[in-house]
C-alpha cells in the first residue's frame, strides 16, 4: 500500500514539474498556432482581393490563396516548434524521407496534381466554355487541382482526371457554337426568296446571335433539290434546343410561303415490246 502511495506521489510530482517546465511553452506554442491561423486567413483574403483585381480565374486564385495560407501557417508552426525547443534539422530530414516514400506511392495522384497546375497556369479553357477531349465533351463546370468537371447536354456530369487532359488534343468551342442546318428546296424555287425567308426567321429568333453574322448560302445541287446551308451562332447552353427550333421554324415558314421541300425522286422506264 505504501509503495502504491509513493508511486502516485512520484507521478503527481513529475506531472507538476512537467507542467511547470513545459506548460507555459505549450501555452505559448498554442497561442502562436492560433495567431498563425487567423493571420493566414487575413493574408489569404488580402491576396485573393489583389488577384481578383488582376483578373485571374477563380480556380487559380483559390490555389494561390491556399498556398499562401499554408506558407503562413507553416511559418507560425516553425515558430511554435522553436519555442518548444524542438530540433528542426532532424525533423526536416525525417519529413524528407517520408515525403519521398509518399511521393512514390502516390504517383498517379501527384500526376493529376501536376497536370492540374499546368491547366490552371496555361488556361487552355475556362469555366463556362464547351470543350471536347478524350472522347468526351461538355461545358466546363469546375477546374480542380486533381480533375476537371464537365456538364453534359443530357444533364449528366463528367469527371476527367487532369493527367488525361494534358497532352491530349483538345477542341475548345468557347462560349458560342455554330449550328449546321441543311434544308433542301425544289429547283423551281426562287432562291433569293428562300434565302431572304431564312434570314428573316433567324433575325426573329431570340436565341440566334446576329454577331457573328449567320452563314446562309447555297451549298450544293443534288439530283432532286438545291441544298441550302444555315449556320447561325448561338450560346453554348442553347445549342441543342436552338438547332431543333430553327429546323422547325424553317419547315413551318416554308409551308406558309409555299416554298417546296422536295423528296428524292427517281424516274423508272420499262423497256420492252409494246
Amino acid at each position: 500500500m505504501d509503495e502504491q502511495l509513493q508511486t502516485l506521489a512520484y507521478a503527481k510530482k513529475t506531472a507538476i514539474e512537467l507542467a511547470v517546465q513545459f506548460g507555459p511553452k505549450l501555452l505559448v506554442a498554442l497561442l502562436i498556432l492560433v495567431a498563425g491561423y487567423y493571420v493566414g486567413r487575413w493574408v489569404g483574403k488580402l491576396v485573393d482581393s489583389m488577384l481578383a483585381k488582376l483578373g485571374l480565374d477563380e480556380p487559380l486564385r483559390v490555389l494561390l490563396v491556399r498556398i499562401v495560407r499554408i506558407l503562413v501557417l507553416g511559418l507560425f508552426l516553425i515558430m511554435a516548434l522553436q519555442n518548444l525547443g524542438v530540433q528542426l534539422l532532424p525533423l526536416i530530414a525525417g519529413l524528407g524521407v517520408a515525403g519521398a516514400g509518399i511521393a512514390l506511392a502516390m504517383q498517379g495522384v501527384l500526376g493529376n496534381l501536376a497536370a492540374g497546375l499546368t491547366i490552371l497556369f496555361t488556361r487552355p479553357f475556362h469555366v463556362g466554355e464547351y470543350i471536347s477531349i478524350v472522347d468526351e465533351e461538355g461545358t466546363v463546370e469546375d477546374i480542380k487541382l486533381f480533375n476537371t468537371v464537365l456538364s453534359h447536354p443530357d444533364r449528366s456530369r463528367i469527371v476527367i482526371p487532369n493527367r488525361k487532359i494534358v497532352g491530349e488534343i483538345l477542341h475548345n468551342f468557347g462560349t458560342l457554337r455554330q449550328l449546321d442546318v441543311i434544308v433542301n428546296v425544289a429547283y423551281d424555287t426562287d432562291i433569293r426568296q428562300a434565302l431572304a425567308t431564312i434570314q428573316d426567321l433567324l433575325r426573329a429568333h431570340p436565341k440566334i446571335l446576329q454577331e457573328p453574322e449567320p452563314f446562309i448560302r447555297v451549298l450544293a445541287l443534288t439530283d432532286s433539290s438545291v441544298q441550302i446551308a444555315i449556320r447561325p451562332w448561338t450560346a453554348t447552353a442553347d445549342f441543342y434546343v436552338t438547332g431543333g427550333e430553327v429546323t422547325q421554324a424553317v419547315l413551318e415558314t416554308f409551308r406558309e410561303r409555299g416554298i417546296q421541300i422536295p423528296f428524292p425522286q427517281r424516274e423508272v422506264r420499262l423497256l420492252g415490246p409494246a
